[in-house]
Order: C-alpha cells, then sequence, then structure tokens
C-alpha cells in the first residue's frame, strides 16, 4: 500500500501533524494547528489531507500509563470521531502514551532551546506516534 499517512497529536491548545513520506516509510514533523475549534480543525485536515495526497489518518490516543481511559482520553477521542465523520479517509487511533516526553528528549538531542522545543514538541510528538505505527505490523 502506498500513499501518505497523517498522523494527529491532538491537544487542547496545539495539534501536531505529521506525514509519512508517499512510500510509508518516513514519518516527518509537518506543522502545528493552533487549535481554534472543531470546524476549523477539521477544514485544516481536509485541507492537508487534499494537498499532501493522504490516504489514512492516525490520531494519537493518550491512554493512561495502565493503558484504561483518562477524561484527556475522552476528550481525544471525540474530537478523533469529528475528523473520522466528517471526512472519507480512514481513522485509526493510536496508543500516544509518553510520545510529548520522547519528543522533548528528541529536541533536546538535536540541541533546540527550550523556546524552539516549544514551538515543534507537537509536530514531533506526531511524528514519534507516525513512527511507532509505520514501524507496526498494522501499518499496510
Amino acid at each position: 500500500m502506498s500513499g501518505r499517512i497523517l498522523a494527529i497529536d491532538y491537544g487542547h491548545k496545539r495539534i501536531g501533524i505529521a506525514l509519512s513520506d508517499p512510500l510509508r516509510i518516513f514519518a516527518k514533523p509537518f506543522k502545528t494547528l493552533e487549535n481554534q475549534g472543531m470546524d476549523t480543525f477539521l477544514s485544516e485536515i481536509k485541507q492537508i489531507c487534499e494537498a499532501e495526497r493522504v490516504t489514512k489518518i492516525i490520531f494519537g490516543m493518550p491512554y493512561a500509563i495502565a493503558g484504561h481511559d483518562t477524561p484527556k482520553t475522552l476528550e481525544t477521542r471525540k474530537a478523533m470521531e469529528f475528523i473520522q465523520n466528517g471526512q472519507a479517509l480512514p481513522v485509526i487511533p493510536w496508543d500516544e502514551r509518553y510520545s510529548s516526553a520522547d519528543a522533548e528528549e528528541e529536541l533536546k538531542k538535536m540541541g533546540k532551546s527550550w523556546q524552539e522545543a516549544r514551538k515543534l514538541v507537537d509536530a514531533m510528538a506526531a511524528a514519534l506516534i507516525l513512527r511507532n505505527y509505520l514501524q507496526s505490523e498494522d501499518a499496510e
């Protein structure tokens, strides 16, 4: 299977977006969106998917460390369902535990200052979610 995969790290204030290459080998941070509500979010996702020829969406799901749902999981699931119902591409939930902490660590290794890292952490977290998905047996 080919075609880009888009990954989402959903947050109340910011939403990280990452994209794979068309052959689904690499995951790369794409951009960070300000969360301006569900209608704007859906519109931006549709525009990105069309412009970048996306064929699948991976939605980071913030489960608790023990694996159960939290209030943040429920909020994120509602956002995922809104995106799922608002467009035709498949949307797959994916465990994102530790993605933000891992993203901060990656940015630190890259020599980014905390000011630079703050602007990049959401898109980097989405890229890590996508990388984990691409490395799994679930990626087609």
